[in-house]
């Protein structure tokens, strides 16, 4: 349900997994809590951020567009969205400095490019240089689709679950277009709604706190077929940006009007956000609201209508601006110039005459020049200097006639949706539907010939906007009691005293209700104080839609947002914390709880007894692969006061997650927490009374084969910083460092077949000799193999000898690798020996305890051969390799050829043998098996049932093998990733099953 770029803190409460749901209510009584504390280095710093942020400026591109599930559209997306082509000039009443290198002299004609439009390529006119902003001009994209898929569809309407791979394809063609560095930082879909949000390589670190939910208002209120998708994030760790890309209810009738509106207040209403912490580490108690952030963007089809006026004449008077982009010809031209000589037969209407006269007229805008059409009527040399505004004929002219009827503008100024601070920019382009696919500007020339109408809109609201709303509400309501108290008193009734009555003024009702602000939204930019107390500035740079994409029925729009804002410096906040944590190092209270930490007395085998002070910190020694390590300490009360302690979230860098502790280390105390705190608490607290001490257990485990791979190649260390919260006290900084031992375990082929005589520990800090290749395979693999064949020999020797009465362990199929077996501590002390005899190049038998016996042994190591091949970077057949060989599985399959088992081993091991150290390791492995089968199947007297116990171990050694072997992704789809499980299983049983088998 929500997805997130960067942790910097703990989870909060869960967020159910549904659509529109909220966190659960948080406990009502404030007890101890280890998150938040007034001494806290955390909240310290954060009263110092005036000192560690500077101002910052990002420019950020808004795009939606409702695709209507048709191919192609997807060839369309980079060049009108991230390189700002398809904008016409004269139909957009707007002229733009080109900010490309193309003579727009050069630009394709309207009738060539609709007669050359293909679905595999991009529909926009050639030698478009780009009109708008794009490329790394731009710091923060976002984007917003509706319909990639057919909601309309019964099927996928009514579908528990995503399809995501309409998703991929979309999110590939950005990417696609895309600058290079460009990172992905939200992504989130409802059915056909898609939100993906991508920001620069300068911006994508500083954004923080990313929580994306989904929003159902379709069929019975609750579906996916309409709603929104949203997006929370935090920007510089300053100011939260939200983002709602939205499909609202469709129709022309007032029952979809008023459903229009419910969809929007359901998503106000029921969008939650996970909980965030602020800048002073304390947790939100609950999710975020819409409402609560400093900037929203509010886009997507909103599907409101232009309202009584025919849409026949609406098409018509619009298509007189749109019939000469054609110049001489055209379908589109034909169908246009048909439909306005068929009107011109009939009367003319005069239904716009009154709103013409009614309407504002549009004012310039500082950037941006207005064009009139010269396409309506001939006009004279002393009318070119017209201004359009004046200008009957100029589309400006009609844009502002048409304006007034907007449902959306009606249902803001009336305040029954997007009334409380919601703005629009300038509306200066066409109508965004209903088009012919395929065309620049025939509208619906359908049978229904659908009224045009601005259905696509991006609003946007400041936090400034949402309280001055609520200050007016609240004024309002406020005048309208007093009134009802005056009226009471007899005041404000007409018969008493009509004339004390100054005015009476009714905001939803009294004004022009057609009138039509234009340059609503294209104010300079003001300052928006933020929730975190920051100064910050947005300006609306571009509205403007894109007519000359044509692979839609809806033509695609943007915006383009500047906003100046300040963001944290994170050398200058690493500055103020050292200060911060020195000072509060200093401060002392006696008033307040004290405890003293001690870290105790340890012993390793292979080094001296140490002890450290809880200032020197916690040293685990070295430490190995999937060794569990142990150390102690003791926290004790040595205050007057009871003292609440417990470990809370880290202050860690950005490439590190958060939590009290890094992910390969465990923190248990031994004792419970205390039973009556909230049950919000986001970590377990303990209250030791003054004289009481309580021991604390660490437990250092490095298991994660990535973490493995990053400590081997030295990109990780194995040190951090504890930090124990004393509830109204000092907090203690507790260093934690452990030296990393280079295993075998984690890396690939290429890198083992290098590492000299004597292991990856005596080699040079555990990396490979830059010699060249040592070894025909990597040794581990022929030391693992070859003592689990002797072992399995023996075990199975010892075990006739011995003539037990209970089953043998290989009538478990899948023995050694499985096994009924239970672990115990010898048996993980032998595989913790035997990787020891791995790393070291030294004698496996030698590595087992004189008490294990045989078939233990071999269990042991059969364990750790499986975990070996799992940890291989590459695997033993990596991916490149398995493409070749699926491809000439599924050629020989094409082709019904039929190979003996040898011709079918020879044509795979052709392949392997690209790569000579895979072959051979595969070689060995496959032996191996083959071996263990043969001990096995010997051991069975009846030659049925030998037949039977042969074929079972090759189905599950072929299965178990070939999913550690063969590292290789699996396909998304069920029925293809089946099949390319069952090839993968019959590369490695070509070589297990006997030659005589088919």
């Amino acid at each position: 349900m929500s997805s997130s770029l960067r942790s910097d803190v703990s989870p909060g409460p869960q967020i159910r997994d549904t659509p529109g749901a909220f966190p659960s209510t948080p406990g009502e009584p404030e007890l101890p809590s280890v998150v938040s504390s007034q001494q806290s280095l955390s909240k310290a710093v954060y009263e110092r951020r005036a000192e560690y942020t500077v101002p910052a400026k990002i420019r950020i591109k808004v795009g939606s567009w409702n695709v209507a599930a048709l191919q192609g559209t997807e060839e369309d997306i980079g060049s009108w969205f991230v390189n700002g082509k398809g904008i016409s000039e004269s139909l957009s009443n707007l002229s733009f400095e080109s900010n490309g290198t193309t003579d727009g002299r050069n630009l394709e004609g309207v009738s060539h490019q609709e007669a050359r439009r293909s679905k595999k390529k991009s529909t926009v006119p050639s030698n478009d240089p780009g009109l708008v902003p794009g490329g790394d001009e731009i710091g923060l994209y976002v984007l917003g689709l509706q319909e990639i898929i057919d909601v309309s569809s019964a099927t996928e309407a009514l579908k528990p679950y995503n399809d995501p791979w309409p998703g991929r394809r979309w999110k590939q063609a950005v990417e696609d277009a895309l600058p290079e560095g460009y990172v992905k930082v939200a992504e989130q879909q409802l059915i056909g709604l898609f939100l993906i949000i991508y920001a620069a390589p300068r911006i994508a670190p500083t954004i923080s706190s990313v929580s994306t939910t989904s929003t159902g208002t379709g069929l019975m209120g609750y579906l996916g077929n309409k709603g929104a998708v949203v997006a929370r994030l935090v920007l510089g760790e300053t100011t939260r940006l939200v983002f709602i890309n939205c499909h609202l209810a469709a129709g022309v009738e007032k029952g979809n009007l008023e459903r229009r509106n419910w969809d929007a207040s359901q998503v106000l209403s029921r969008a939650k956000f996970e909980p965030l912490y602020n800048g002073a580490g304390e947790k939100e108690e609950t999710g975020e609201n819409i409402g609560d952030e400093d900037f929203a963007f509010w886009f997507g089809d909103l599907n409101y209508r232009l309202e009584g006026m025919p849409g026949d004449d609406v098409r018509r008077l619009l298509m007189l601006h749109t019939k000469n982009e054609y110049g001489q010809g055209g379908p589109s031209k034909r169908k246009i110039s048909a439909e306005l000589a068929l009107a011109n037969k009939q009367k003319p209407s005069d239904v716009l005459e009154d709103t013409e006269k009614k309407s504002h007229v549009f004012r310039h805008r500082h950037h941006i020049h207005y064009r009139s059409s010269t396409d309506i009527a001939a006009t004279s040399p002393s009318d070119e200097t017209l201004d359009p505004s004046s200008d009957p004929a100029s589309l400006q002219t009609t844009l502002a006639s048409l304006l007034p009827h907007d449902q959306l503008h009606q249902q803001m100024r009336t305040r029954k949706a997007f009334g409380d601070g919601w703005r629009e920019g300038p509306i200066d382009f066409l109508p965004t539907y209903k088009y012919d696919v395929g065309s620049v500007g025939m509208f619906d020339s359908s049978e229904k010939k659908r009224g045009p109408s601005w259905c696509d809109r991006i609003l946007y609201r400041t936090r400034k906007d949402k309280l001055a709303y609520e200050e007016r509400t609240k004024a309002e309501e406020a005048a309208k009691k007093r009134d009802e108290e005056m009226k009471s008193h007899g005041i404000g009734d007409p018969a008493v005293n009509q004339e004390e009555v100054l005015f009476d003024y009714d905001p939803a009702t009294d004004g022009d209700d057609d009138a039509y602000d234009p340059d609503a939204g294209a104010e300079d930019p003001e300052l928006v104080k933020t929730a975190a107390g920051f100064e910050d500035k947005i300006h609306l740079e571009y509205y403007t839609s894109h007519q000359r994409v044509l692979s839609s029925d809806h033509k695609p729009l943007d915006a383009i947002f500047t906003l100046h804002y300040e963001a944290v410096d994170p050398d200058l906040k690493a500055k103020v914390q050292q200060e911060v944590a020195r000072e509060l190092d200093k401060a002392e209270n006696e008033g307040r709880p004290a405890v003293t930490v001690v870290v105790d007395y340890h012993h390793d085998h292979e080094g001296e007894s140490r002890s450290f002070s809880s200032q020197e910190g916690v040293d685990f020694g070295n430490v190995r692969f999937d060794s569990p390590k142990v150390r102690a300490i003791t926290v004790a009360n040595t205050g007057r006061v009871p003292a609440t302690v417990g470990f809370t979230d880290r202050i860690v860098s950005a490439d590190k997650t958060g939590g009290a502790a890094p992910p390969w280390l465990r923190i248990r105390f031994d004792r419970s927490g205390d039973k009556d705190r909230s049950a919000s608490e986001a970590r377990e607290v303990y209250t030791l009374e003054p004289g009481d001490a309580t021991n604390v257990e660490l437990t250092v485990h490095v298991k994660d084969v990535e973490l493995v791979r990053s400590l081997n190649e030295g990109h990780a260390s194995l040190e951090d910083v504890l930090v124990l919260r004393i509830h109204n006290g000092r907090d203690h900084f507790l260093p934690i460092h452990a030296t990393w031992l280079p295993s075998s375990f984690g890396r690939s082929i290429g890198n083992l077949v290098k590492v000299p005589e004597g292991g990856v520990r005596r080699s040079h800090d555990g990396h490979e000799d830059s010699q060249g290749v040592k070894w025909s395979a990597p040794r581990e693999i022929f030391r693992l193999t070859e003592s689990i064949e002797d072992f399995v020999e023996r075990a199975i020797a010892e075990w006739g000898m011995t003539a037990v009465e209970a089953s043998p362990p290989w009538a478990d199929t899948g023995w050694p690798f499985i096994n009924s077996t239970q672990e115990d501590k010898m048996a993980r002390n032998a595989k913790e020996r035997i990787r020891e005899a791995l790393d070291n190049d030294t004698p496996i038998p030698e590595a087992f305890p004189r008490e294990m016996d045989v078939v233990h042994r071999v269990e042991a190591l059969a364990d750790t051969l499986l975990t070996f091949l799992s940890s291989l970077q590459d695997g033993v057949v990596p991916a490149n390799t398995w493409t070749g060989l699926e491809t000439t599985l599924l050629e020989r399959d094409k082709s019904k050829i039929h190979l003996s088992i040898e011709d079918q081993r020879m044509q795979i091991l052709d392949i392997l043998t690209a790569s000579p150290a895979h072959s051979t390791s595969f070689t060995f492995i496959t032996t191996m098996l083959v071996k263990i089968i043969n001990e096995i199947s010997l051991q069975t007297t009846d030659p049925k049932a030998r037949v039977e116990s042969r074929k079972k171990y090759e189905e599950m050694y072929t299965a178990m093998f070939s999913e550690v072997m063969i590292k290789a992704p699996l396909p998304v789809n069920t029925k293809e990733r089946r099949a390319s499980q069952s090839r993968r299983k019959k590369v490695i049983q070509v070589f297990v099953e006997e030659s005589g088998q088919s």
